[in-house]
Parts: C-alpha cells; sequence; structure tokens
C-alpha cells in the first residue's frame, strides 16, 4: 500500500511540476508569445514552426489549444491557420518528451535550489515567476526519479504483475486508457513521461506502452475539446480540427506499432527512448501528412460547427471572449475593446444633451436615457470577465492595466448615470415646462459641453493608448473645466441680479447642468489617475505643507490646553 500511495504521490508531483511550468511560463511570456503566433498567420508551415517553439516553452500543446483559440474567435487568425499551429504544437511536446525522457535528476536540486532563491529574492516579478519555472523543470525531474523507485517496487507485487500483465491483449482498451488518464491529469506529456518511466522499469510491456501513448494523444486532443465546450463555437472549432487530425493519426499509427516493435527496439537500448520515440514520430507524421490538409479540415469542422450569426447588445459581437481567459494577455485585450465599446455609447449620450436642449426632443431624451442601461450592463460585464482572470498569473504590467480596465469602465458607468439624470432633468423642468435658457446661458452651456466633448475623447485616448503627455493633459483640464464652470455660475448670477426672466425661470437647472458637466469631467480626469500613478507622475498630496504648519500653529494652543480640561 506505501509503495502505491508513493507511486501516486510522484505522479501528483509529475503534474504539478508540469502545471507550474505551463503558469509561469505563460506569466512571463505570454505576451510575446502571443506576437509569435500572431505573425505565423501567413504561412502554414511558419504557422507550425511556431507551434513547435511555443508549445516547447510552455510544456503543453492543450495551453497552446486554447491561446489559438482565442485568436480564431476573435478573428485574428484564420482557422487553417491555427490548425496548422496546433500540428506543430504536438511535435513541440513530444520533443520535450524526448528532453525530459533522460535520465536528468541530477539537475533536479540544482533547478529546486535556484528556483526557490530566486522566487523568494524576487517575488512579484518576472525574475521571480522564472524562479517558479525552475522549480517546476526541477519538480518534474524529481518526480520522475520517484515514479522510477516506486513503480519498481511496486512491481514485486505478484498481483500487481498479473494485473498489468492482462493489458497486453487489448489494443483499444489501452488506447482508452491513455486517452482517460491524459484528461484526467490534464497533461499528455506527463502520462507519456510515465508511461516511458513504467516501461523502463519493466511495470509495463513495451507493447502496452505504444498503445497507452496513442491513447495519451487522443487524450489531450480531447481534453482541449472538453476544455472549451461551453466557449462560442469559433472558439470550439480549433480544439475539433486538432482532434480529427488525432483520431486519424491513431487509425493509421496503431496497426503500425507491430512494425515499430520489431524494428525499432532492436536498435536502441533503453526502452524509455523506444517509447518517447515513437510519440515524437506519431506527432512528427501526423504533422507532416496533415499540414496540406488544414484547409479540407478546417471546411469539415465548419460544416459540423457552423458559425452562427449572433449579434447581443446593439446588434453587435461581444468582445468579452471566454476562451481568452486562459491567456491573460489576450483576455485583457478583449475588455479593453469591450470598454472602448460602452465609452462610445457613454460619448452617444453627452453628444445629444445639447441636441435636446436645443430642439426640446423629448424623444430623443428618453432613447438617450435608455442607452444607459446598455452602459450599466457593460460595465457589468466587464468587471464580471475581469475578476474571472486569475490575479496570480498576470505580471505587474498587466495588473496595472487590470486596475486601468476597472478604473474607466467604473467611470463610464458613474457618467452614463449623471447624464441620464441630467436628461431627466431637462425634460422635467425645461421641455414640459416650456421654458428657455436666455442666449446667454446657452451658449455658455454649448461652450462648457464641447469642452467636455473634447475631454471625453481625449480621456478615451488616454484610456487605449497609455500616452503620458495626454494624460497631463487631461488632469490639467480638470482646473481649467472648474474655472469655467465658476466664471460661467457668476454670470448667471449677474443675469439674475439684472431680472432676466429667462434665467430667473431656469436659474436652478441651469447651474445643476454646469455642475453636473463639471462632475462628469472630473470622472473623465479621473482616467488619467492611474496611468500618472504608474509613472510615478502624481504627488502625494496637493496639500502645501508649510501653509498647513502655519496653521496648526496658530491653532495649537487652544488644542493643546484643551487636553489638559
Amino acid at each position: 500500500m506505501t509503495h502505491l500511495l508513493n507511486l501516486l504521490a510522484a505522479i501528483a508531483l509529475l503534474v504539478w511540476g508540469t502545471h507550474l511550468v505551463r503558469k509561469d511560463t505563460l506569466r512571463v511570456l505570454g505576451a510575446n508569445l502571443r506576437k509569435v503566433l500572431a505573425q505565423s498567420v501567413n504561412n502554414r508551415f511558419k504557422a507550425m514552426l511556431s507551434g513547435i517553439g511555443v508549445t516547447a516553452l510552455l510544456q503543453s500543446s492543450t495551453a497552446t489549444a486554447l491561446i489559438i483559440s482565442a485568436f480564431v474567435a476573435q478573428g485574428l487568425m484564420a482557422l487553417p491557420a491555427a490548425l496548422a499551429v496546433m500540428l506543430g504544437a504536438d511535435m513541440g511536446t513530444s520533443l520535450m518528451a524526448l528532453v525530459f525522457s533522460r535520465d536528468l535528476s541530477w539537475l533536479s536540486p540544482l533547478f529546486i535550489f535556484f528556483g526557490v532563491v530566486l522566487f523568494i529574492s524576487r517575488q512579484s516579478t518576472n525574475a521571480g515567476y522564472v524562479g517558479r519555472i525552475f522549480i517546476g523543470l526541477g519538480l518534474m525531474l524529481l518526480a520522475l526519479s520517484l515514479v522510477r523507485v516506486s513503480a519498481t517496487e511496486l512491481t514485486q507485487a505478484e498481483a500487481v504483475r498479473m494485473l498489468l500483465a492482462s493489458l497486453g491483449s487489448d489494443r483499444m482498451l489501452e488506447i482508452t486508457l491513455g486517452a482517460v488518464l491524459s484528461v484526467l491529469s490534464y497533461s499528455s506529456l506527463a502520462i507519456v513521461l510515465l508511461t516511458a518511466t513504467l516501461a523502463a522499469t519493466q511495470v509495463v510491456q513495451v507493447d502496452v506502452a505504444l498503445g497507452l501513448v496513442l491513447g495519451a494523444n487522443l487524450g489531450s486532443g480531447l481534453l482541449a475539446v472538453l476544455t472549451t465546450l461551453g466557449q462560442p463555437v469559433e472558439a470550439r472549432q480549433v480544439p475539433l480540427g486538432n482532434l480529427i487530425f488525432k483520431v486519424l493519426g491513431v487509425a493509421i499509427m496503431a496497426p503500425l506499432t507491430s512494425l515499430w516493435l520489431r524494428h525499432v527496439p532492436h536498435a536502441l537500448t533503453e526502452v524509455a527512448t523506444v517509447v518517447v520515440l515513437f510519440h515524437l514520430v506519431f506527432n512528427t507524421m501526423v504533422g507532416f501528412i496533415f499540414i496540406g490538409l488544414t484547409t479540407w479540415v478546417s471546411r469539415l469542422v465548419n460544416y459540423w460547427l457552423p458559425i452562427p450569426v449572433r449579434t447581443n447588445i446593439n446588434g453587435r459581437q461581444r468582445h468579452l471572449d471566454p476562451s481568452a481567459l486562459a491567456t491573460p494577455s489576450v483576455a485583457l485585450s478583449c475588455a479593453v475593446r469591450e470598454s472602448m465599446h460602452q465609452s462610445d455609447i457613454v460619448e452617444t449620450m453627452l453628444r445629444g444633451v445639447v441636441d435636446v436642449i436645443k430642439n426640446n426632443d423629448e424623444p430623443l431624451a428618453q432613447a438617450l436615457q435608455k442607452m444607459d442601461d446598455t452602459v450599466d450592463e457593460l460595465y457589468s460585464d466587464i468587471k464580471y470577465y475581469l475578476t474571472k482572470i486569475s490575479r496570480e498569473s498576470l505580471s505587474e504590467k498587466e495588473g496595472h492595466r487590470w486596475a486601468e480596465i476597472i478604473s474607466f469602465t467604473i467611470n463610464m458607468e458613474q457618467i452614463g448615470d449623471i447624464i441620464e439624470r441630467v436628461l431627466g432633468d431637462i425634460e422635467k423642468k425645461k421641455i414640459r415646462a416650456g421654458r428657455e435658457f436666455s442666449d446667454a446661458g446657452m451658449l455658455e452651456i454649448t461652450q462648457l459641453h464641447g469642452h467636455l466633448v473634447d475631454n471625453l475623447r481625449l480621456g478615451m485616448s488616454v484610456f487605449l493608448n497609455g500616452n503620458l503627455a495626454d494624460a497631463r493633459k487631461l488632469l490639467e483640464e480638470k482646473t481649467r473645466f472648474r474655472d469655467m464652470e465658476l466664471a460661467y455660475a457668476a454670470n448667471h448670477l449677474n443675469r439674475l441680479s439684472d431680472n432676466t426672466l429667462q434665467s430667473i425661470e431656469t436659474s436652478s437647472l441651469h447651474l445643476d447642468l454646469i455642475s453636473d458637466l463639471k462632475r462628469i469631467n472630473s470622472h473623465i480626469s479621473s482616467i488619467a489617475y492611474p496611468i500618472l500613478d504608474s509613472a510615478g507622475a502624481l504627488e502625494p498630496s496637493r496639500l502645501r505643507h508649510s501653509a498647513l504648519d502655519a496653521h496648526t500653529s496658530r491653532v495649537g494652543k487652544p488644542h493643546a490646553a484643551s487636553k489638559h480640561l
């Protein structure tokens, strides 16, 4: 029983090490890997090579499948190119299996020691995440050595030998078992390495090991399909096409395993090498046979999974792609695109305010007020989408961007609420009451409104591009707008002193309106704060300490005396 628990613990450690390497590689190199994959869309062979390189780093073809699925769902990559990337991804994970099949256990303590020192000394930085990658590699090598030891001891039991011997007569059983283990462990690489180790220690026969390897390859394709079941159709097409390749590959290679066993084991002395080399040959064969059929398979996938014409808010396709959540950099880009749509609606509402005032257009006022429901819905959707992105998987720069998106959407939602209330007041106090602003008052409101629209556009640009100079300019506009609001309020009071009838009738609405416009401008100016803060361009406090100290010294004695009462 102890030997079985040791073996299970070693397998769990192998899966965990693979998970660490995949997760932290995405954290450190996610944006760069995305660029490499995005630049390979024009040539299928280049796409296949990029898949090999990316998957060799990620240690997981499933992770690559999720990234590529997100690209296809966003229209950044065509399906045939994505399928070519996946053919390369399977070859990449096979190459890593060949590397890890060597006895590299002597590197395990070195990797773990170096990784722990790097992680503890540089936590929450890219260097610290690289340390976690080294820890994962060290754990994988340690786990493989533990599997060898535990498996050797476990096979001394006669019952275990009899159980394993029963697997040698059913190829379908072996393939099914390998596929199930691959899905359960979330890593075909871990299962292939485990199988090679078990074969090397004579726990399973080489013939059985080859069947398990075929099953592990089939399981990795099935795992990607299962992972994306709840995603949009576009995101499910890539895993389905890759699974078709794997099914056809297994159907071709399964009858040829006897030919492999007849010739290859005699040329190689290490059993583990025979197993992982079979894994590499299988995926290489599938890659080069089917690289010319990616267009045909993509047509078949489109026939089985046709893309429906879907619309959502305002009759448009949504940008919040759930399949992109596995890659934080892609998910943040999706959130930015949806946030820009939210700001476009807010701009439409804001621009319509003056038209409502000038034309007393009550139907337009009601239509614009209804648009606030869309702004609120978008805010909720973006916020919920961002909460599903693992904060631990974000780099420091991505963490700042995450906060900027949240801040931006909050400001847009609050601006929408203010505009909705302003439009309601205009309906009630001006349109239905049959009142008009004075010419001077209307001119001031129009000037404030035009300035506000310009600031909103500048704020959207600051959010999208993060330009520091524009962020400073936007913050300066807050002071300028406040001065304009004070000046126009004083002008209005002067008109009241002159007993201007129109000014008297609309006084409450006029003052509330310019105050609300100033509040909107304050929310727009807030867009600059996260950008300026991350650049270290903000002071801790706006208080003048010299003036504050002088005031404190003047009032200090009475306060001091009061302490003794």
